[in-house]
């Protein structure tokens, strides 16, 4: 009898949390602390300096944190969308910012050297700095058995060890400071295998490995620090252009739709801005039926694989792209 009632409990409360996950668009607790959490606004007058904030979820977050009066730093290499988007956040703010509580840093953060010169400008600037958020990468699409080489050392360069060493010069200024608060923009596929982009996938990976070994070293230090690694899955933004293939210098130059299954950039920026206000641990943001398959991913790793095998790999990748029909085509960089 006691049996049967563990089990009937265990039943209910996954169909409770299937039901759940059907109407929400972010991991339970990051929707909890939407609705019941803190307010972006707590972070209002504070100072977050975004990397490759000219555009997608960069520019989106930047907008949610202006809208509710939080101090910008704005770092791309693109100035003159670096100008736009400085602009559309003082809109925004309707006010409560002023021109000079939104700073652009022309930033290239694959020159590391200049890092410690970039943050000490935006500090003296701000004369604190509470958020680092790392955006900054590029997405990948390539066979794995054809990637060149360079192309895995050109990505991890971008999209894990730049973040690495701008984050380990924000942690000079934290630990002097004695708190802060450092993000990265990770994916859902630093967590679930994707086809189609090893490099990238493996890529974020590594984030999720350097920044929790980070938050565990951080936990009985002099440091009051925040480590949060945020998740987004398929979003639309101009991300899928700008993509490494698996040859060095070329880009994979095919535009995600309008009619996609993707999340919104507006929509993502919105709960980046909810995770870094609620200091999460760790946030997924993606739309049914993907947030499904992540909790499938992670805690049932057999049903995965037999998913992952009756479905096939074409699919897969269709499925992770939000396409239909699925972006591999004729004229597909992943067909070369």
């Amino acid at each position: 009898m006691f049996a049967a009632l563990i089990c009937a409990g265990i039943f209910c409360y996954a169909l409770f949390y299937g039901i759940i996950l059907c109407v929400i668009d972010c991991d339970l607790l990051l929707a909890f602390n939407e609705k019941f959490g803190k307010s972006i606004s707590h972070l209002k007058g504070k100072v977050v300096f975004i990397t490759g904030a000219s555009s997608g979820i960069g520019k989106h977050t930047a907008l949610a944190l202006a809208e509710h009066g939080v101090k910008l730093v704005l770092a791309a290499r693109r100035q003159a969308t670096l100008e736009q988007v400085k602009a559309q956040c003082l809109a925004v703010a309707k006010g409560s910012l002023t021109p000079n509580d939104v700073l652009i840093l022309q930033m290239d953060m694959l020159d590391m050297a200049s890092h410690k010169k970039q943050f000490e400008t935006a500090l003296a600037h701000f004369g604190h700095i509470d958020i680092l958020l790392n955006n900054a990468g590029r997405s990948q699409r390539a066979e794995w058995d054809s990637i060149d080489i360079e192309v895995d050392k050109e990505l991890f360069e971008l999209n894990v060890f730049s973040v690495i060493n701008l984050t380990r010069v924000a942690l000079k200024y934290f630990n002097t400071k004695g708190e802060g608060h450092v993000a990265v923009t990770s994916s859902v596929a630093g967590f679930v295998s994707v086809p189609f982009s090893a490099s990238y996938t493996g890529a974020k990976h590594a984030l999720h490995g350097y920044y929790n070994s980070l938050r565990i070293e951080k936990l009985n230090s002099k440091t009051d620090l925040t480590v949060s690694v945020i998740c987004p899955g398929p979003t639309h933004s101009e991300f899928l252009n700008e993509c490494f293939t698996g040859t060095s210098g070329e880009k994979y130059g095919i535009n995600s739709k309008a009619t996609d299954r993707r999340m919104t950039g507006e929509r993502c920026g919105h709960l980046c801005a909810v995770a870094l206000a609620n200091k999460s641990r760790e946030a997924w943001l993606c739309i049914f039926p993907v947030l499904h398959f992540s909790y499938i991913f992670v805690y049932f790793p057999l049903a995965t694989h037999l998913i992952m095998k009756v479905a096939g790999t074409q699919r897969f990748f269709k499925f992770r792209e939000g396409t239909e029909p699925a972006v591999l085509t004729e004229e597909s960089p992943l067909l070369d």
